[in-house]
């Protein structure tokens, strides 16, 4: 399979290419560019210059949502750092880093997935990435082994250049713990959370590839980053989307709505069990993990005690932490929390509504098309890793998903088809 057009052909390279760039220290000042790029290179093509192609192109309800969200929180940014007197040189560089770098990408990679890009492009290109992973993992658990220090290498001058935390730039297989001592694969990842992140959305991607000995090697590989990870997020992602997946695509057929309720009476009477056993695996999962749950606890609630100071439109910036929060940035760990300090009510009722949209919108969807499925397994991965990182700042990370939500989002409603005309999407099985 091979691109037909000159986007298919960005997207599917740039896909492939995510090692070359990794290894270049280049990952998050190439994929923003390269968004950019193609959507002014496809708006002019499109809109400008050959106008007869206009018709080719739908976008939908659902990104345009999303195109007035993140403009809302760029209003909120703007009007942040104005409420504390910011520089024009201040407003245009948080422009460009905190904006078009960062959440901007929720919006423009959903829109490049408009223009005529097959779903199939994507996940074949994923399935290709997937086979670079499995030839460098065996090196990477190797180094692991050997204690080999950690980043190989950092391009000093693309970090100067760029901005952000150096961990954006440096090359590192691997990362270990300061406190547990524990060895986490990162891969092409900054750190081992975002790589699961970035993991589980590929994993879903890769199902949707026809040739099944790819889709496996698709499959497999990511599902290894995501356990190598060791997040207790993208292990429970692991184990409880696909049941989560089986019960949004199915919503039409009476037969599981009926055993759905039957389901949810037994649970009923056994609500109390329930609850303590939830409440058991969340201490659990924190226990895993103690120190990192009470800085994410700790983080937590600085930022919406200091919320209150600028509730509106809030801080415009992530503050710098303390040795209480082991100095990580108050407002991140956390893309809810996150919004709220940094962009006010202003920025999480923007985001809050797009989320809400896409999430009734693709499940409408999903109901009748493949593509739809997919693109709902990448959103609800979106929102579970919403509860513990921030999505804006990982977007350069999982921006293939976002373009397959821009695909699926361009499905039309087909929820009075019959079932049997397009059965559900297995991970396991593709007909």
């Amino acid at each position: 399979m091979k691109p037909q057009n000159f986007q298919e052909a960005v997207i599917y390279y740039s896909i492939i290419g995510i090692y070359l760039l990794f290894f270049l220290s280049s990952q998050f000042i190439a994929v923003p560019m390269i968004a950019w790029g193609l959507l002014a290179y496809l708006v002019l093509d499109h809109f400008f210059l050959r106008p007869a192609k206009r018709s080719a192109v739908h976008i939908p309800i659902g990104v345009w949502v999303w195109v007035v969200a993140m403009l809302a929180i760029l209003v909120a940014l703007m009007v942040g750092l104005v409420n504390i007197d910011a520089s024009l040189t201040r407003l245009i560089k948080s422009f460009i880093n905190n904006f078009m770098r960062t959440w901007a990408l929720l919006a423009v990679f959903p829109l490049i997935g408009c223009f005529q890009i097959r779903p199939q492009i994507v996940s074949r290109a994923i399935c290709l990435l997937a086979v670079q992973t499995l030839i460098i993992l065996p090196f990477a658990y190797i180094m692991m082994t050997a204690g080999v220090e950690m980043p190989l290498y950092t391009i000093s001058i693309l970090s100067k250049i760029g901005g952000f935390s150096d961990l954006y730039y440096e090359v590192a297989l691997h990362a270990v713990e300061n406190i547990s001592g524990q060895s986490r694969l990162t891969m092409f990842a900054p750190w081992a959370p975002a790589l699961a992140c970035a993991a589980t959305v590929h994993m879903w991607l890769a199902s949707y590839e026809k040739n099944v000995v790819l889709r496996w090697l698709g499959i497999g590989a990511n599902i290894i980053l995501i356990i190598g990870s060791a997040s207790r997020l993208g292990q429970l992602c692991l184990v409880v989307l696909p049941l989560v997946r089986f019960s949004l695509i199915n919503l039409t057929r009476p037969m599981w709505l009926f055993g759905a309720a039957f389901a949810a009476f037994l649970a009923s009477l056994q609500s109390s069990r329930i609850v303590t056993g939830l409440t058991d695996l969340k201490i659990y999962f924190d226990n895993q993990r103690s120190e990192s749950s009470h800085v994410r606890e700790v983080l937590a609630r600085v930022a919406l005690n200091r919320w209150t100071d600028a509730p509106i439109w809030g801080h415009a910036m992530k503050a710098p932490g303390s040795q209480a929060t082991r100095d990580m940035p108050i407002g991140s760990h956390h893309t809810w929390i996150g919004v709220l300090f940094t962009h006010g009510l202003v920025g999480t009722t923007a985001l809050f509504f797009a989320a809400a949209y896409t999430l009734v919108d693709l499940v409408i969807k999903s109901q009748g098309s493949k593509v739809s499925q997919v693109s709902l397994m990448v959103f609800l991965t979106m929102l579970a890793f919403s509860f513990g990182e921030n999505l804006e700042t990982l977007a350069y990370m999982f921006w293939p998903g976002l373009v397959m939500l821009g695909i699926g989002l361009q499905e039309p409603d087909r929820v009075f088809a019959s079932a049997s005309d397009e059965p559900p999407l297995s991970v396991a099985t593709h007909s």
